[in-house]
């Protein structure tokens, strides 16, 4: 089954400094039919303002990804972490037993990023943060592994049974990625896409269950993040 939740459809608030679009229910944009996706349980798809972002706040026993499409955040905690994550990379906060933080956009222009929230296999672990850079060079025309809960090489850690992967496409290249029928996928590419040959448009969600691969043809060229979760 592949749905595709038109970009259009997708909540929205703007507060001026953040420009944001829910893909699932979030905040005071309520959808009894999106409240998740498997384990997926938030995908926020955020433009925040120059010199503005998030102030400290709470959170605990979830696992928080974040994918910066243009720009660059700058994270920092009640761990006493802090670090700048720019275009293309990609930071994790498993929030455990509990965790303030701050997100601010300390650039001279507009940040794009996903938040990306994925329900924690792991309630009452240690908080953690980490960040790493992820050159788009080596995605190109296959899907990279960004983070998982496996203990793969070279990728950030999770607390969930969960896969966060990035790839690129030119137009008219195609990727086939294999996966358990039982799971939940959920695909947003950059520009206009065909998942197994249905199309998808430029920032529209893709809910993907019940298949055993998943074809991706790019009609432009296109930047792809894929989350594959039970």
């Amino acid at each position: 089954m592949i749905d595709i939740r038109k970009f259009d459809s997708l909540g929205h608030a703007d507060h001026g400094w953040l420009d944001a679009r829910h893909h699932f229910s979030f905040a005071n944009y309520y959808d009894p039919n999106r409240m998740g996706w498997g384990r997926i349980r938030v995908w926020n798809d955020d433009k925040i303002a120059a010199k503005s972002g998030f102030p400290p706040h709470p959170h605990r026993d979830m696992e928080i990804i974040t994918y910066v499409r243009t720009g660059a955040i700058t994270h920092q905690d009640s761990m006493g972490n802090k670090g700048r994550t720019g275009a293309g990379d990609v930071q994790v906060m498993s929030a455990g037993t509990g965790v303030t933080h701050a997100e601010y956009n300390l650039e001279d222009e507009d940040t794009t990023l996903f938040q990306i929230w994925i329900e924690t296999d792991k309630p009452n672990a240690q908080p953690s943060w980490g960040a790493k850079p992820f050159p788009k060079e080596t995605r190109e025309g296959q899907f990279q592994l960004l983070a998982s809960c496996n203990g793969d090489h070279d990728v950030l850690h999770i607390n969930s049974d969960a896969r966060i992967l990035g790839a690129t496409l030119k137009a008219g290249e195609t990727l086939e990625y294999s996966v358990d029928p039982s799971r939940h996928l959920y695909l947003v590419p950059s520009a206009k896409v065909e998942v197994n040959g249905t199309t998808a448009e430029k920032r529209d969600g893709v809910a993907i269950t019940g298949e055993d691969k998943v074809t991706v043809t790019a009609t432009e060229d296109a930047e792809l993040v894929l989350v594959d979760a039970r």
